[in-house]
């Protein structure tokens, strides 16, 4: 197979994981398009893989905004040629869209600071599921004319074992990351036959800076819901960023030509144990 060197474009390249996976892709040669709202973070990103000797390119792009993903694709062509592979990692979770309990009970109307699902805000409800599927949807509307036009193409969704079992307090990133994985099957059913990809991925728990503080405590132990997803994990760890890469290079080369419409968990065993 001729794993040919690819123009990748990423959404939330900015953060944690899929900078990660730009740096370990430029590493190989490819050419990486590193899109983020925080155009700082991203051209951090940028500058590090071109000063190894890589090429790239950061651009301000909000993922919920059409116009703004066609200027970032007319600049992504320009700089480099029709995107060949998309990496939908554009997504996150919202304090608003969260309860304080893991349970209801009646005791819960006798607290009226209790965040409940009755009186989740619908505005942090709207955000996480826009973020995270609007996010994924209107950048693949964009991004995937190029493939069409070529006939090839690759297209890679950021869902979560969440897709596989919901986890308590979070509503809506665990709708909207379901949501990701049936919109990665029907996706790939939809592209079949104009020769595009469309598989996901499904992390478990990585350590970041959006979840570090619910994991962990400042002393670095484990929180009473980090313990929890420890002992749910049969691997007995959280995930290391660099976790995703191989994976992601697998999806990204010609040797997963026959691959599409799968959603591979990368989660260390957390979504196949019962807990019995």
């Amino acid at each position: 197979m001729n794993n040919k060197m690819k123009i990748i474009v990423i959404t939330g390249a900015g953060g944690i994981l899929c900078s990660t996976l730009a740096e370990a892709l430029a590493k190989e040669g490819h050419q990486i398009a590193l899109l983020d709202l925080n155009i700082e973070a991203a051209q951090d990103i940028a500058d590090s893989i071109n000063k190894k000797g890589g090429k790239a390119i950061a651009l301000k792009v909000n993922v919920l905004d059409k116009e703004s993903l066609i200027l970032a694709k007319n600049k992504v062509n320009e700089k480099f040629g029709a995107c060949q592979v998309l990496i939908n990692g554009a997504g996150g979770n919202h304090p608003a869209a969260t309860t304080d309990d893991l349970f209801y009970d009646t005791s819960s109307n006798q607290k009226e600071e209790l965040k409940t699902f009755f009186n989740l805000d619908m505005s942090g409800i709207k955000f996480v599921f826009d973020l995270n599927f609007m996010g994924t949807l209107l950048p693949t509307q964009v991004f995937a004319e190029d493939m069409v036009d070529a006939k090839d193409g690759n297209i890679i969704n950021i869902s979560s074992m969440n897709s596989f079992q919901p986890l308590t307090k979070i509503p809506a990133y665990s709708g909207a990351k379901a949501a990701i994985s049936n919109f990665t099957q029907w996706l790939a059913v939809y592209f079949s036959k104009v020769g595009i990809r469309v598989n996901a991925l499904a992390p478990g728990f990585f350590l970041t800076e959006q979840n570090r503080r619910l994991l962990t405590k400042e002393d670095g132990s484990l929180t009473d819901r980090g313990e929890t997803i420890i002992k749910r994990t049969p691997l007995g760890k959280f995930g290391n960023p660099d976790d995703l890469i191989s994976t992601t290079r697998w999806l990204c080369e010609d040797g997963s030509e026959f691959i599409t419409g799968i959603v591979v968990p990368i989660d260390g065993g957390f979504s196949a144990f019962s807990g019995v």
